[in-house]
């Protein structure tokens, strides 16, 4: 039962974290993007400090600016600028498509440089999951969208993050990591309003209302993932965070008029398709070791 409800709260958080970036998208026709990014990291920013102050964490404490915890806030600020002028330029499902690849990079990531083991079945799958991306991104081809490759950054500087995430020491909570996350979103969208020279521009009323959903659907997604990881195995629950391409690619369609096209679609089932391989095959040798 604890599985059922853990892979269900998995599905509610990517389609959550779905609509968040859809509502971001349909809001940067009307407000500059940078000016979106500073109002929901500040917002988001205050609602983890507010919960975090109420368990006795504060969001103000040196941790900030040290090693890993400095490394992870940076990165977080790269990604997520350039995911979010991802989302805004390029197709929703393409964008979410290419960010499945994230746990393929963050494996050859910690192979690299954390040391951790790697076999040739791993290593073949994260090559045929970036050969998905390639066939996503389609370099050098007519159908080449530049916009995609702030995608392939966004996946890159994430991944950063979640390598630096393991080593960030063990007294620093969740709540403080998802605080700070929140808030480098905002100096990040101070810096894309200077490089484009964007005025601020007040919200109306109904634009304050669907900034106040996506935060609202970012945040509950958030609570969900953490429901999901705590409530059901992982080799359960993790394989349906895939699920959110596809809540991307209804949405995309519905709400955007985008249709993939069938090298998109290719690409997609080869990333998710590698990335569910390699977390079998990790899970599996976990298992093993534990045997011994």
């Amino acid at each position: 039962m604890n599985n059922l409800r853990g892979s269900l709260m998995m599905v509610a958080a990517m389609a959550g974290f779905a609509i968040e970036d859809a509502v971001i998208k349909y809001l940067a026709a009307s407000l500059p993007v940078g000016q979106i990014m500073v109002l929901i990291g500040l917002s988001g920013a205050l609602v983890f400090g507010l919960i975090a102050h109420r368990r006795g964490y504060s969001l103000f404490v040196p941790e900030v600016l040290r090693g890993a915890v400095l490394v992870r806030n940076l990165t977080e600020m790269l990604g997520a600028a350039a995911f979010v002028m991802a989302i805004v330029l390029a197709p929703l499902a393409a964008v979410t498509a290419i960010l499945q690849a994230m746990p393929l990079v963050v494996t050859l990531g910690a192979a690299l440089f954390l040391g951790e083991p790697v076999g040739w079945r791993r290593w073949s799958a994260i090559l045929i999951g970036f050969a998905g991306v390639v066939l996503i991104v389609r370099p050098g081809s007519a159908d080449f969208d530049p916009a995609s490759l702030l995608a392939v950054i966004a996946v890159l500087a994430l991944s950063a993050r979640d390598l630096a995430t393991r080593r960030v020491p063990v007294r620093v909570h969740s709540l403080q990591l998802s605080g700070w996350g929140f808030a480098m979103v905002a100096p990040a969208g101070l810096l894309l309003m200077v490089a484009a020279g964007a005025a601020p521009v007040m919200p109306v009323a109904s634009q304050w209302g669907w900034l106040a959903a996506a935060l609202g659907a970012g945040i509950l997604a958030y609570a969900a993932l953490v429901s999901a990881t705590r409530l059901g195995d992982i080799a359960v629950t993790t394989p349906f965070r895939y699920s959110r391409l596809i809540f991307a690619m209804l949405i995309g369609f519905v709400i955007f008029g985008e249709i993939p096209d069938a090298m998109t679609l290719a690409g997609s089932a080869l990333v998710v398709g590698a990335g569910l391989y390699t977390l079998w095959r990790q899970l599996r040798l976990q298992r093993a070791m534990l045997r011994r």
